[in-house]
């Protein structure tokens, strides 16, 4: 079972794409703005309704891939809409609203399977049974161990109490992708957590003194928006730019 989200303007989100009804699979509701990205799950595939609307619909797709969304995006369509759909829309499939459930759940399987192999391709992740095998999360000197609720940079254990630690973990598994604060309150502290966003910018704050002047920098802020993790650069790569500088400013 799969989960689903639809994203419609329709009064009747069945009619949108009738298929999806004879499917045994979670379908989420949401409106088709803006507002309805931070209601998203993290792991769904998202049919976003183009029929009426596709300004809207291509507005949209822009959007997810601003905010550093990888959610996989499949677009339902008229016969004519077909004509102005272009690869830079980002959408990861298209499929006519009157398709068959036999071909819908083709669709689905493909796009579940690209997207996953585009995941670990982009974040240069290994495959699942490789992946992070011993419950630790190295990021540079940053170690994250997730079985003993521990964190150290350089071998140094970090001091962090409960939430921050799930915090850190929380974004360092997501390299690069931007959450608001709404989302890491729902992720980090849950549904049922009645505090304000504010409490997430001052476990920010806590986070990045406890990591210091050089890796404080690693727990970005995206303007307008919220926070995301910066993987530092390795050694390697700080050793090769700085001796490009170096060489820039002998030249010079």
């Amino acid at each position: 079972m799969t989960d689903l989200t639809l994203m419609t303007f329709s009064h009747d989100p069945a009619s949108v794409l009738p298929s999806l009804a004879l499917l045994s699979h979670r379908v989420r509701v949401l409106p088709m703005d803006a507002a309805s990205l931070v209601k998203m799950p993290e792991n769904t595939i998202l049919f976003l309704d183009g029929r009426d609307d596709l300004a809207t619909a291509k507005t949209l797709c822009r959007l997810i891939h601003a905010s550093g969304l990888s959610t996989p995006i499949v677009l339902i369509l008229t016969e004519g809409g077909f004509t102005v759909v272009t690869a830079e829309w980002g959408v990861s499939d298209v499929v006519v609203s009157t398709a068959s459930p036999a071909e819908v759940e083709g669709r689905l399987r493909l796009v579940s399977e690209r997207g996953a192999t585009t995941h670990m391709a982009a974040s240069g992740a290994a495959p699942a049974d490789d992946e992070q095998e011993d419950g630790l999360i190295r990021s540079g000197d940053l170690v994250v161990d997730m079985n003993g609720y521990t964190a150290n940079l350089r071998g140094i254990p970090i001091d962090l109490a409960y939430k921050e630690f799930e915090l850190l973990k929380y974004l360092v598994q997501h390299p690069g992708r931007v959450f608001t604060r709404a989302q890491l309150l729902q992720e980090v502290w849950g549904y049922d957590y009645y505090g304000g966003t504010r409490t997430v910018d001052v476990h920010i704050r806590r986070l990045r003194a406890k990591l210091g002047g050089e890796y404080e920098h690693v727990i970005g802020t995206v303007r307008n928006v919220g926070y995301r993790f910066d993987p530092p650069e390795d050694d390697e790569e700080r050793t090769q730019a700085k001796a490009a500088a170096g060489h820039s400013l002998t030249e010079q």
